[in-house]
Parts: structure tokens; sequence; C-alpha cells
């Protein structure tokens, strides 16, 4: 059982450690707003049970739900998304920018969230049900409780790193333009990496 718990926190690591920059963005975008912290916990934690749902349910032989030529069609999620906020950037450039403006964050969406932590998930859901196809039952319940106790660890790690002086002044100068561009590259990223629409 030990065996599996450490298999588990070096899977999730190897899986999810890019999710550290993407929150992290989510945090600079959220500054300032109560209860940002709760909604960025509660959409990873929404869009990682939807991860471990899919993996579960592909490695039970329920494939036909989620067709792996399918994973690679929610990179445009990320994508959608991070053209939107550069529409809105793009709409609000000639804003005044007062320092009550710049203290104060936008409001995350908890469905924003979870979208995106999904989206970003198509290598992990690839990763781990080849993993859950090879252990027991009881180590695929050990892995899916280690991954969610990690979850929180993933999100104070990121918040941890948002509100460090120098990155947040960085965040908080450059979060308009670097959270957009974040996005549409991890769209396309998963789009041309997943080969969708024949990329």
């Amino acid at each position: 059982m030990i065996l599996s718990v450490l298999q588990a926190i070096g899977l999730f690591l190897a899986t999810n450690i890019d999710d550290i920059i993407v929150l992290s963005l989510f945090f600079a975008r959220g500054a300032g707003q109560r209860g940002t912290t709760t909604r960025i916990l509660a959409g990873q934690y929404l869009g990682f049970v939807g991860i471990l749902g899919a993996a579960v349910l592909v490695s039970l032989g329920a494939g036909a739900f989620l067709p792996p030529e399918v994973i690679p069609y929610f990179g445009l999620i990320p994508l959608a998304l991070g053209l939107w906020a550069a529409w809105q950037a793009w709409r609000r450039r000639h804003d005044d920018d007062d320092d009550e403006a710049k203290i104060e964050g936008k409001k995350v969406a908890v469905w924003a969230v979870a979208g995106v932590t999904f989206a970003n998930g198509g290598d992990n859901i690839g990763v781990y049900v080849p993993v859950f196809l090879n252990v027991g039952p009881a180590a695929v319940v050990a892995y899916c409780v280690v991954f969610l106790a990690l979850v929180a660890v993933l999100v104070i790690v990121a918040k941890f790193i948002a509100t460090r002086r120098p990155v947040a002044e960085i965040l908080e100068r450059w979060e308009h333009v670097l959270f957009p561009l974040v996005l549409i590259g991890l769209g396309v990223f998963i789009l041309i990496s997943g080969g969708a629409f024949g990329l």
C-alpha cells in the first residue's frame, strides 16, 4: 500500500506540475476578490474529479462514453476562455489605470477553473488509464485518494507562488497578457498534440 501511495504521488507530480502556472494566473486574475481561493479550489476539484471519473470509466471498459479521439477536442475549452480573456483585455486597453483597478482583480469563476483543469487533463487520463488497468481495485482507490489530497496541496503551492512579492508584481502587471496567452497556448497545444481536426 505504501508503494501505491508513493507511486501515486510521483504520478500526480508528473502529470500536474504544469497546473501550477495556470492556477497562479487564476490567483493573479482574482487578486483582491473575496473568495478567490475557495472558487479556485472548488474548480480545481471539480475538474480533477472529472479527470479521475473519465480515467476510471475508461479503465473499466466504458470507453464508449469517452473515446480517446474526443479527448484532444477538450483543448477548445482553454482556447475559447483564452480568446475571451484576450478580447476583454483588448476592449479595456484604454481604461483608466488607477491604483484601485490594479489592486481589485476579476472574479474567477468555478466553472472556468474546472473547465481548464479538465481540458488540461487529457494527458492525465492517457497516463492514468494504463496504470489503473494494471493495478487492483484497492490500489485504484488509493491512487484516487492520494490524488484528491494532492489537489489541495497543488492549489496551496500555486497561491504561495502567485503571492510572492516579485512574482505577484509581475503577474499583476502582465496578467492581462499572460492569462489569455497561456490559455490559448494550452488549448492549441492540446489540440495539436492530440491530433484534433487532423492537425
